[in-house]
């Protein structure tokens, strides 16, 4: 008989793969990758690869998952806990852990905007656009909105409605990012301009 084997073990075997995967994506977009890259980076035997993924397409839709879903569990916890002003929250949602505006990019984007575009036409990717568009809709949603509840954002504006204009800004930042020189991106400058919109549309003062 063949050892069993656990199921930590095997959830740790994916989430391994998933690491390895997202680090091939990176360095050769999402078109340009192939199983046989993964396989490779990951150390892993053509069946012990398909044994957790079924195609390129699903390992992709799995590390995309991965990072929305943290990012609502982080969210849900943080409006649980109001351990901070919603306007913090919100900016390390846009900016990550420091909360500030500067010259990096999420290194995934451009692979996630090859995978959305070239799959505009496909009945599957589209589905799953908009699923993942509406979480992240959800998400910006939520903190605008608990902010406007307790009184720290002003209630101008529709919660929903500046959401959809912060991801409107992220994905575009993004894919200028993706096909053109930074000093023509300038990606912290206008990202330090948008955050001034936001405090606008929002009435939060300077010093936040």
């Amino acid at each position: 008989m063949s050892p069993r084997v656990s199921k930590e073990h095997l959830k740790q075997r994916r989430a391994d793969i998933m690491k390895a995967a997202t680090q091939v994506f990176i360095e050769q977009g999402y078109e340009h990758t192939t199983m046989k890259h993964v396989m490779e980076a990951a150390n892993v035997s053509r069946g012990g690869l398909y044994q957790y993924f079924s195609n390129k397409e699903d390992l992709f839709e799995a590390i995309l998952e991965e990072g929305l879903s943290e990012e609502a569990e982080d969210t849900g916890f943080s409006l649980e806990e109001a351990a901070s002003p919603q306007w913090t929250l919100l900016m390390k949602l846009m900016f990550g852990e420091d909360g500030r505006p500067d010259t990096n990019m999420d290194p995934l984007a451009p692979s996630k905007l090859e995978f959305f575009i070239t799959g505009r036409h496909d009945e599957r990717r589209r589905t799953y656009g908009e699923k993942r568009y509406e979480m992240g809709v959800n998400i910006y949603d939520e903190v605008i909105k608990a902010g406007q509840e307790t009184g720290e954002f002003s209630d101008r504006y529709d919660s929903g409605l500046l959401a959809r204009s912060i991801i409107t800004f992220v994905d575009g930042l993004a894919l200028d990012h993706a096909i053109q020189p930074e000093e023509k991106v300038r990606l912290k400058e206008q990202s330090e301009l948008f955050v001034e919109y936001l405090k606008m549309a929002l009435d939060v003062s300077s010093s936040s």
